[in-house]
């Protein structure tokens, strides 16, 4: 019983939140006045490829018990350097910033995991470093990206409501969901974050797994910038806290605990999903922009009241005294029956 209520936010939260922003977004046209386009929906999947890399870079680290803030900076800085490396060569743009996102997530795993050092003052650190990075090689200035075809590519529409971002985006929730399903990493990854020390005691390479999940969230963190500076045609030194924000509230609308332990891939893309489809209602009714953070902070205090822990003990003991009731029914009640029979 208790590890069926346990388990249930994994799906219901991020499928109940998806479905109730699926039912805003398509009775936006009675604010608008204007039918619902293909390109609508091709907007909130383009919003959807600029937040899911960074919701998935940093839900995998909150499924393992920790708090990748770094997430940012690789973003800015793998955005930066495809720009500078991939100008005549995009492929090799990327490439390079996907290695490089391997490499401080690796880096910073290693910290971690070998010397014992909570995630966030490390990842803080980093993110303030690439960020000085970024600046340092742009000269303080957004980078031009000049090649036009690269831009135009990852773009394009295809079956109207996609683009090569927006498909490699749904390609790498896909991927990790099928590697944390039917893979013992999937099962390793949770037991890390719900109980460490046991997980050790079971004979999991804890260390191996955090430098490893480090990586992989610096990897994909820096593949969503490369792909954002080539959309954007520029590279920008520093995109501020807000990515950040929305990849949390993604990841939290997807299921994710803070505590670590609780979360799945499918869980994640839902969340990201339901925060660019509540930016493309507020684009398409041409509601005020402040009223994306109104939504996003009401989708988020939701989710926090649903998950609150007084909430839970509370319909636990409501549970208890109706299954009490229904076993124990009062004196009274029984007496009246048994008078009526006579």
């Amino acid at each position: 019983m208790t590890r069926r209520r346990l388990a249930a936010p994994d799906r219901l939260i991020p499928a109940v939140s998806l479905f109730a922003v699926l039912v805003l977004f398509a009775c936006s046209p009675m604010v608008s006045g204007e039918a619902l386009e293909t390109f609508d929906v091709y907007n909130a999947l383009q919003g959807f490829a600029q937040l899911g890399l960074l919701a998935l870079a940093l839900g995998i680290t909150m499924i393992a018990g920790e708090f990748d803030l770094s997430v940012a900076g690789t973003y800015a800085f793998g955005g930066m350097l495809a720009v500078q490396v991939g100008g005549t060569a995009p492929v090799l743009g990327v490439l390079a910033a996907v290695a490089a996102g391997a490499a401080i997530g690796a880096l910073q795993g290693g910290l971690i995991a070998r010397l014992r050092i909570p995630s966030i003052p490390v990842t803080l650190a980093t993110y303030i470093a690439l960020l000085g990075l970024a600046y340092t090689m742009s000269g303080g200035q957004s980078k031009t990206f000049a090649n036009d075809g690269a831009t135009l590519w990852v773009d394009q529409t295809i079956a109207g409501i996609f683009s090569p971002r927006s498909l490699i985006t749904l390609a790498a929730f896909l991927i990790a969901a099928l590697v944390l399903a039917y893979t013992k990493l999937g099962r390793e990854l949770r037991a890390i974050g719900s109980d460490r020390r046991a997980s050790r005691v079971a004979g999991v390479n804890v260390d191996r797994r955090i430098v490893g999940i480090f990586a992989l969230s610096g990897t994909l963190a820096a593949l969503g910038g490369a792909l954002l500076s080539y959309s954007l045609a520029s590279a920008n030194p520093d995109p501020g806290l807000q990515p950040l924000i929305l990849a949390a509230v993604a990841a939290l609308v997807g299921g994710v605990s803070l505590a670590g332990g609780r979360g799945a891939p499918l869980g994640l893309l839902a969340g990201a999903l339901s925060v660019a489809l509540l930016a493309q209602v507020v684009a398409v009714t041409a509601m005020p922009d402040y009223f994306t953070q109104l939504l996003y902070a009401a989708l988020l205090g939701a989710i926090v009241a649903i998950e609150s822990p007084g909430l839970h003990q509370a319909m636990d003991r409501l549970r208890a005294h109706r299954a009490d009731a229904m076993l124990h029914p009062p004196t009274e009640t029984v007496s009246a029956v048994k008078g009526g029979r006579e």
